[in-house]
């Protein structure tokens, strides 16, 4: 059995593919698609290729990754598909391709993502945020792409100065960058101002997405942040393992949210603009996390103190709610508050793994 095989993560599909999006902007379009495989970037590919079936969309999808058996598995449905294409890359590489003349849109997804590769690949975290951003744009500008979407993190707002409740776009946070858990944040930050540099300088139609800490069934098992641990646990019957006091207080978004949130603001955002993906109704402290999750699976919160290792790689910030208006003024609306989308994270993840 595959996620293909749940009604609810179809349902999922069709429900962004149904959105009242300006579509047309990708008929007979192209789309490139770093961090393929990815948590975001699947569910896009998913959303993309199943609109090219319903409603004749003939939007072509070239999937950027490194492990190409991963993604032979996870895109088992569009392997005969003549829209999808996936290439083998690494980002940190420049990308040439002579079979492939211009591309309409790209975005940036792959990035390091999780506390532990903050800790153990603490290079690579930087360079994919910096370098890969940087072999893409030069990519978009030699073929002539009509918008370049950038992946950003909720994690460039820094630690809240105690003067706000919500981080709206312009609100700029303390980071030491002095510290190894100060490279992904930092080369978050590089890679916005990158973008601006190739905005001004190679008149590149940039946007940027200021994604928040996202979740659901598409999320890869080997991820480290704490909601994804979270999860793991309940799916497998265990306890839930909360390693601080858990009153870190931070914005989530489920998976299809994220990716409507970033087709509004493909396909319908300014041109230079930075946009959080956020909603209230998905805000929670961390301890009430674990303890929704330990309740959907009948389990409890156990409190067990994290190793170094564990501990270097997590964020300092303890209040990271993001102000979603700004995206929502183009009229993105959330489907899934905290709860249900955990609750239907977890009923996927058990109907198939």
């Amino acid at each position: 059995m595959t996620i293909y095989d749940n009604c609810e993560y179809l349902e999922d599909i069709l429900d962004v593919g149904s959105l009242e999006l300006p579509w047309t902007k990708l008929q007979g379009k192209s789309i490139m698609i770093s961090g393929a495989t990815g948590l975001i970037g699947s569910f896009l590919i998913d959303v993309i290729l199943e609109k090219n079936r319903i409603d004749d969309l003939d939007c072509t999808v070239y999937a950027l990754g490194r492990n190409e058996e991963k993604a032979i598995k996870r895109f088992s449905r569009y392997q005969q598909d003549p829209h999808f294409m996936f290439i083998r890359y690494d980002v940190n590489m420049p990308l040439v391709r002579n079979d492939i003349g211009s591309v309409d849109y790209i975005l940036h997804l792959a990035s390091n993502t999780h506390p532990m590769l903050y800790a153990t690949d603490p290079i690579g975290t930087i360079t994919t945020n910096i370098i890969g951003l940087r072999n893409l744009l030069d990519f978009a500008v030699e073929h002539c792409a009509t918008r370049f979407a950038f992946a950003s993190s909720n994690e460039v707002y820094g630690e809240n100065r105690g003067d706000t409740e919500f981080f709206n776009e312009h609100y700029c946070g303390y980071i030491n960058c002095n510290t190894l858990r100060a490279g992904y944040p930092e080369s978050k930050r590089c890679g916005e101002a990158l973008c601006q540099a190739y905005r001004f300088q190679k008149n590149l139609d940039i946007v940027i997405a200021r994604v928040t800490r996202s979740y659901g069934p598409t999320m890869n098992m080997s991820d480290t942040k704490a909601i994804s641990q979270f999860i793991k646990k309940g799916i497998a019957g265990e306890d839930i393992i909360l390693k601080s006091e858990g009153t870190q207080y931070y914005s989530y978004t489920y998976m299809a949210d994220a990716v409507s949130g970033l087709l509004w603001i493909i396909l319908a955002g300014e041109n230079g603009e930075a946009y959080n993906i956020s909603e209230e109704h998905s805000d929670v402290m961390l301890k009430d996390l674990a303890r929704s999750i330990a309740e959907i699976n009948g389990k409890r919160v156990v409190f067990e103190l994290p190793d170094a290792v564990e501990a270097s790689g997590y964020s300092t910030a303890t209040k990271a709610r993001l102000d979603g208006h700004k995206l929502q003024s183009l009229g993105w609306i959330p489907k899934y508050d905290i709860k249900s989308g955990l609750e239907r994270t977890i009923r996927i993840l058990k109907s198939f793994l």
